[in-house]
């Protein structure tokens, strides 16, 4: 029985550490090279540290392409379309934890239905759309933030809804019955009651919408123009038809990352606290 219980450790171990290993890996490499010259990247010879330490790929990314400009617009796009899913999902989320109305349980299928299908399949469709609804009424959405912020809205909402209507249903009803009994509204109750309660339910939603915004890239193809790219789109122009530069393509990645990822480390507490439904009855 030991024996078996060692032969479990020992193989828990090396699966784990054959997935660091796959993890950081890739991690370490782009950190190496944003650090190397050029030449020194397209050397055959394998080399474990930097043969020649530099800080120029930190220093040419901002010139070389309007890095600054990407990043902005990225933050613009993601953090709207993040917000308006919020609100929005809040609203309809209590809506189906609280009330009842015809059609509640279809049209709650269909909206988590709308999960199983993979976004390329929307692509042509809403392309087309929103170049009808241009022609139509002359409200340009096609290479324009509020394109790209619908968009995005469509594909956090489905997820953000079903979350936020689980945590709902686990704060208790006596809590808003009280607060009605003295003389509080429903939007009262809402906003006094149950948001605060849900908060952590609220960053979790907030994550995945952002996130998902952030790190788009189908869409953003397709639906921005010149000056509207995120920097998913933009990163990509790094590499042209004679020359990758490799060094600031991962200088610029590390740089984009790390707010984004100190972000992250700051709210993970409530966000696996969303995750996990941290309000009991």
């Amino acid at each position: 029985m030991k024996r078996k219980s060692q032969l479990q450790t020992l193989t828990r171990a090396f699966f784990l550490t054959l997935y660091t290993l796959f993890v950081v890996v890739p991690l370490y490499e782009m950190v190496k090279s944003s650090f190397e010259p050029l030449r020194d990247i397209e050397s055959t010879q394998f080399h474990f540290l930097p043969l020649h330490f530099s800080w120029k790929a930190y220093r040419d990314m901002w010139t070389t392409l309007p890095l600054a400009r990407y990043f902005i617009d990225s933050l613009v796009v993601s953090g709207i379309s993040t917000l308006l899913s919020i609100v929005v999902a809040i609203c309809a989320a209590y809506a189906f934890s609280r009330f009842r109305f015809p059609g509640k349980s279809f049209f709650g299928v269909m909206i988590l239905a709308t999960q199983i299908f993979p976004g390329m399949l929307f692509l042509l469709p809403i392309f087309v759309m929103f170049t009808q609804i241009q022609d139509n009424t002359g409200i340009q959405l096609n290479g324009t933030y509020l394109g790209l912020v619908i968009t995005y809205m469509t594909f956090a909402l489905p997820f953000a809804i079903w979350m936020m209507r689980g945590y709902f249903e686990t704060i208790p009803l006596s809590l808003e019955e009280a607060a009605m009994i003295d003389g509080c509204s429903r939007i009262g109750v809402l906003t006094r009651i149950v948001i605060p309660l849900a908060i952590p339910g609220i960053i979790a939603v907030a994550v995945f919408a952002f996130l998902n915004a952030w790190n788009e890239v189908l869409f953003a193809s397709v639906l921005t123009s010149d000056t509207t790219q995120t920097l998913a789109i933009g990163l990509q122009s790094y590499a042209t038809q004679t020359v990758v530069e490799w060094n600031q393509l991962m200088a610029s990645s590390i740089t984009v990352t790390v707010p984004v990822m100190v972000a992250f480390l700051l709210v993970q507490k409530y966000f696996l606290f969303g995750l996990t439904g941290g309000v009991k009855e």
